[in-house]
């Protein structure tokens, strides 16, 4: 019986890494330029984690996650996305006793059941970055600015960025009553999937407006927005951060209708869309989190943080045409039938250990046969090894030929 990958998941295979690589390499650069450092949590969290962070009404909690009960019968989830976990071991370790705000990150793989297609996978990798501890709206610009930057320097140019307020505990209850009313006035007009949310949670019904029918995306549009129930304090804060995204010239739409799907989203909220149609348009998500460290049982903790798939990041740089070359080695020994093998072997180690890429063969190749295996790794420099001496190849020069004493030195030289 042939085995397949668990659908909706997918391999990294050797030629899709240089890719992947220059992609997480450049967000790991970009962190740590922003003071951001790496954390990594548990791949299962206890399930109370996500429901009481991401909201019992929510896709996540209701219809998304991946739990299971343990030999201890202990309820456990693989985590849906990273800013829940990241909290949890904020508190778990103490952070908060450090200077604020910690800037953390994490790049690792999230699960979510759905149904799998272009850019959409059950296991996703994912970006998350978090800044915990501050309100300062400086924050919320500058986690903005960081993901605008690596779109930029990735070489995508098909996205744009879309912004909004959802306000906060003070101000948030009474919009949520004239959202009720006015989507409870529309209930027979609206579908199924969203006339669910508004029993559950009204401001939900907004989400993800790219996957609804059409005539329901034109219905919502004309919701009321939360901008004209917000309190001096969200509007000071909006008003702020905006300022500060023109200063560092991050483009931005505003869309009053934009909220997030999960419960612990407060105030700014965002999207970056890219060249994808329909629900799997959003590359990047986040916005600020003031209530989530208390709701896990922390003190009042503000914070702002994004979640950037990886996958569809990689589509939006296939839609731009940019592509990365894969490594190649620099040295590659061909062994004639009566050459010295274990003399080979020896000059690989101490290649390697100089820090110079090397291989040679290990299929039993024929000269020719080894001749074309460098030229497909890249090799620059490639020695011909024969019984009583070796041949130098490089590209563009004459060859050399040397007497086996002289080829490591004069490979290392």
């Amino acid at each position: 019986m042939k085995i397949e990958p668990p659908r909706g998941t997918h391999d990294i295979v050797p030629a899709d890494q240089p890719l992947w690589r220059r992609v997480t390499g450049e967000m790991e650069r970009l962190c740590a330029l922003s003071g951001y450092r790496p954390i990594q949590t548990p791949v299962f969290e206890d399930t109370d984690l996500f429901q009481r962070t991401s909201g019992e009404g929510s896709d996540v909690v209701q219809k998304e996650m991946y739990t299971f009960t343990d030999r201890s019968e202990r309820s456990l989830t693989l985590r849906p996305e990273g800013t829940a976990p990241i909290c949890r071991a904020y508190l778990s370790h103490g952070l908060q006793q450090e200077p604020q705000p910690q800037k953390l990150f994490t790049i690792a793989p999230m699960y979510r059941y759905g149904r799998p297609g272009r850019g959409r996978y059950r296991e996703h990798w994912q970006l998350s970055v978090e800044a915990i501890g501050s309100d300062d709206p400086a924050l919320d610009a500058e986690v903005l600015h960081l993901y605008d930057t690596l779109l930029r320097n990735l070489g995508v140019t098909d996205y744009h960025l879309e912004l909004n307020s959802i306000g906060d505990g003070n101000c948030r209850p009474a919009y949520l009553e004239r959202l009720s009313a006015w989507l409870a006035g529309r209930e027979s007009e609206l579908d199924s999937d969203t006339r669910e949310k508004l029993a559950t949670s009204p401001l939900r019904a907004l989400d993800n407006l790219a996957a609804k029918p059409p005539h329901v995306q034109a219905l919502l549009a004309e919701a009321p927005t939360i901008g004209d129930s917000l309190c001096t304090a969200c509007i000071e804060h909006f008003a702020k951060v905006r300022a500060i995204l023109d200063t560092l010239g991050v483009g931005y739409t505003l869309v009053p209708t934009l909220v997030r799907g999960l419960d612990y989203y407060t105030r700014t909220t965002w999207e970056f869309i890219g060249p994808l149609d329909g629900a799997n348009s959003t590359i990047s998500g986040g916005g600020r989190y003031d209530g989530l460290i208390e709701e896990i049982g922390g003190p009042p903790t503000p914070g702002v943080g994004f979640g950037a798939g990886i996958e569809r990041l990689l589509l939006a740089l296939e839609d731009a045409g940019v592509t990365a070359e894969p490594p190649t080695i620099d040295v590659f020994l061909a062994l004639e039938p009566e050459g010295p093998r274990e003399l080979v072997l020896r000059w690989l180690k101490e290649l390697r250990a100089a820090g110079i890429a090397a291989d040679t063969d290990y299929a039993g190749r024929s000269l020719k046969g080894q001749l074309t295996q460098a030229g497909r790794s890249g090799a620059q420099t490639t020695v011909i090894v024969g019984a009583t001496g070796a041949t130098l190849r490089r590209q563009g020069a004459q060859d050399e030929p040397l007497a086996h004493a002289d080829v490591l030195g004069r490979l290392l030289g």
